[in-house]
């Protein structure tokens, strides 16, 4: 591998999978910074119900791309994608090789594909009206208006399923026809998680989720932002509003969490193995660094060796 370029190195995998953990470890051996790639992370006092790496953690390893807008203001697909780009620009124009760590797969394929999304700013009118609709009706109308992108957008999926209708009411054309793609020039190396104990991880973490404040997190967003706000809508501060405002008692509330929890991540991976080609680690493999297959910790080595380094990192 040409390791006279800065690259990037990507860490994918289904949510609760194990990918900031193995990201910091990385980080803390190879000096190098971390990318947020998760769709929820960038925004501020969402911090519990979305795993965001803790002040420690970020003391650790420098962390980029995180709280980049409180919840009330949307970051498009196409605005993640430039600030990304500029960030990893940054780092190449200092020889170094960037870690971007997530699993929202939009969010990746514009980084590492060069995914094009429509730079459509959201419409709140629209927005409310397909709400009010409701999300069985609104998938219909994508259908009938854009089958490719019907296809590839799960029917319970509110927050795409109106974006994509957003897009096509605003500019005319279908969404599915407007995502050109233009991979980057510099080297991508991706490494996927793939753990065997997935469903244990995913019930420790909505238990240590429960556990850390998330209650207590999203009453402070609905104090302040309204229980209308979308992101409330989504994994873990939908159960835990209901669980608030009385619809759900606790036990209710987590094992629902878990059901969506575990519903999102086999339509994470179903993505992922379509979208991507990554060396795939089983859990075993993905502990650490130093449990990484050695040939492709070599690889990741020459990626992010710089050009004047005299020998590589041991591998």
């Amino acid at each position: 591998m040409d390791h006279k370029q800065p690259g990037l190195i990507v860490i994918l995998g289904p949510t609760a999978s194990g990918k900031s953990a193995l990201a910091l470890d990385m980080a803390c051996h190879l000096n190098l910074p971390i990318l947020n790639a998760d769709s929820r992370q960038v925004y501020r006092g969402m911090d519990v119900g979305t795993a965001k790496a803790t002040p420690e953690q970020q003391r650790l390893a420098p962390h980029y791309l995180l709280d980049l807008r409180d919840p009330d203001r949307p970051v498009t697909v196409r605005e993640f994608q430039v600030l990304a780009q500029q960030c990893i620009l940054r780092f190449h124009r200092r020889g170094t090789t960037p870690l971007l760590v997530g699993g929202s797969g939009l969010y990746l394929a514009a980084v590492t594909q060069g995914l094009r999304p429509p730079a459509l700013p959201p419409q709140p009118v629209l927005r409310r009206q397909l709400t009010a609709l409701g999300q069985p009706h609104c998938h219909g109308l994508l259908r009938c208006a854009d089958p490719v992108a019907a296809r590839s957008i799960h029917p319970n999926d509110k927050v795409r399923t109106q974006r994509a209708l957003e897009v096509i009411y605003g500019t005319g054309c279908a969404h599915s026809l407007q995502q050109s793609r233009h991979p980057p020039a510099y080297p991508v190396l991706e490494i996927g998680l793939a753990p065997e104990d997935l469903r244990q991880r995913i019930h420790q973490r909505t238990a240590a989720m429960v556990a850390g404040g998330l209650l207590e997190e999203t009453q402070r967003l609905m104090e302040r932002f309204g229980v209308e706000l979308p992101l409330l809508q989504t994994m873990g501060y939908r159960e835990a509003c209901q669980l608030l405002t009385g619809r759900m008692d606790r036990q209710q509330a987590v094992a629902a969490i878990n059901r969506r929890t575990r519903h999102y991540a086999k339509r994470q991976f179903t993505w992922f193995r379509h979208q991507h080609q990554p060396h795939w680690l089983t859990s075993a493999q993905a502990q650490g660094w130093q449990t990484i297959p050695r040939d492709l910790r070599q690889n990741i080595v020459d990626l992010v060796r710089k050009p004047t380094d005299s020998a590589p990192t041991s591998a």
